[in-house]
């Protein structure tokens, strides 16, 4: 069985940024990724999505995003630049490796793939995302809806869906985005149980995220004390709080009921629907690590603090929504937390590595 002095599982921005804060650490790092490509989720999300925020501010340690660094990248610039960063990391990347488990061992772990195959570790960085687990929260009805159902991790364009009536669930980002793309060709509501918050894109002339940093609050470590996160707000140029206020899509409080291909609305109303697109976020992807005793709650989130594993000193976490700070999970947070994560590991290898002999 091959020993390696850690495994990163996963290979999109978050595996990578661990996987050079380890290296930076002295870590030799062998990164496991389940796709073809280290380039994470990216390649699999709908065709028109950009970035948040510019490219000044999204960027992994280590390697600058490049072009105009005021413009807002596109998910194929995003995905090219991870297979930049990939191909310029000092790390052992492997692709078509997927992980199935993560057992103890008196060594550290044992890493179990897909085919059979096992690696041995002195420690493990979860850093799978949340892609491979959209959350299908249990509407009322959906189970028995017999229009099309889709989560938008499934969703690429509006082409399919023209002259259709459409109900897109959900109020962040994602929701109004693709809400408002699919109203241009078809009749669409945005149904969400508050209204849409939107946050300005911009002010005084300056991105955002210029402000978020400058303030600090893009680094402040608020996920050690929120209880319940607080729902981003919709990044907005202006273009998608224009389009809900001229109707394009109509937005509704949530649905009371659906029964067979009729939605009931909290007005008493019915219509028939063709199809619900699902835009209600994802949770942790982290199957492998069922059978690692007390990684895991019982909904299945990683029991943490701050990326630390709770219950296993050697494996740590990077890339969680709110794991440490409002950027833990996007390009220009992971890498912070990489870093801490991998000083404390790097540390907890040195003690255990035995001298060699004289």
């Amino acid at each position: 069985m091959e020993h390696v002095e850690a495994v990163v599982i996963g290979g999109g921005q978050s595996g990578l940024a661990a996987a050079h804060a380890l290296a930076g650490q002295g870590v030799a790092p062998v990164v496991l990724e389940a796709s073809d490509r280290a380039a994470g989720s990216w390649p699999r999300y709908y065709d028109s999505l950009t970035l948040f925020s510019q490219a000044r501010f999204s960027s992994l340690p280590g390697l600058a995003f490049g072009g105009d660094p005021d413009r807002y990248p596109h998910r194929d610039e995003v995905a090219a630049y991870l297979d930049r960063y990939a191909a310029h990391l000092d790390a052992d990347i492997r692709t078509r490796r997927r992980v199935t488990g993560v057992t103890a061992a008196s060594d550290g772990f044992r890493v179990e793939l897909e085919g059979g195959a096992r690696i041995s570790a002195g420690a493990v960085v979860a850093a799978s995302g949340s892609f491979g687990r959209p959350h299908r929260p249990g509407l009322p009805g959906l189970a028995s809806f017999t229009g099309q159902v889709l989560h938008v991790a499934d969703y690429r364009g509006p082409a399919p869906f023209a002259g259709r009536r459409v109900v897109v669930v959900g109020a962040g980002n994602s929701a109004v985005q693709v809400a408002a793309e699919l109203a241009e060709t078809s009749r669409t509501t945005l149904a969400t149980r508050a209204p849409v918050r939107f946050a300005r894109r911009s002010l005084l002339g300056r991105d955002l995220h210029f402000w978020l940093t400058l303030s600090g609050i893009d680094t402040a470590p608020l996920g050690r004390v929120l209880r319940t996160p607080p729902t981003q707000p919709v990044f907005d140029p202006g273009r998608y709080r224009a389009a809900l206020a001229a109707g394009l899509p109509d937005r509704r409080p949530m649905f009371t009921d659906l029964d067979g291909n009729k939605v009931t609305w909290a007005d008493g109303s019915t219509e028939a629907v063709d199809s619900i697109i699902l835009a209600t976020g994802y949770r942790p992807d982290l199957p492998y690590l069922t059978g690692l005793r007390g990684a895991l709650d019982a909904s299945g989130r990683p029991r943490h603090r701050a990326g630390a594993s709770l219950s296993h000193p050697g494996l740590a976490y990077v890339g969680l929504e709110w794991q440490r700070s409002l950027s833990s999970n996007s390009l220009r947070g992971c890498g912070r937390d990489a870093e801490r994560a991998a000083r404390r590991l790097a540390a907890r290898l040195r003690r255990g590595r035995t001298p060699l002999p004289h």
